[in-house]
């Protein structure tokens, strides 16, 4: 089929967004009436941990996150934590309808495509 496959968060270098591994979010309580407080409570314990988060989401400690995470192409910048409502460009969005319903999940946006969801479940 002449097709190669690769997990390189950004296999062409190039003026695009790249692939990440975005990964959704939620506790039982974050999903209950009330739970996007629990949500931001979340948030902030992990802007506190930010580098060390994009050192564990991908395989080669941030390298590869680096040629993604550049702040243009509806990426965060790799040097600074954002978060927000319907934000495509932060590094944590919270869907609208999520702040709507006031209760729900968040979307972690910096795990490279090539992460160990493992690890970055863990964190």
């Amino acid at each position: 089929f002449n097709v190669v496959i690769s997990m390189d968060p950004k296999p062409i270098p190039g003026d695009w967004n790249g692939a990440g591994c975005h990964t959704n979010i939620s506790t039982q309580v974050m999903r209950e009436a009330g739970g996007l407080k629990d949500i931001y409570t979340a948030i902030e314990a992990m802007s506190l941990k930010h580098k060390e988060h994009i050192q564990a989401y991908d395989p080669r400690g941030g390298e590869d996150n680096k040629r993604r995470l550049t702040g243009a192409h509806e990426t965060a910048s790799i040097d600074h934590f954002t978060s927000g409502v319907a934000h495509r460009g932060a590094s944590i969005r919270i869907p609208r309808q999520v702040a709507a319903d006031g209760h729900g999940y968040f979307e972690d946006r910096r795990p490279s495509s090539n992460a160990d969801t493992y690890t970055v479940t863990n964190r």
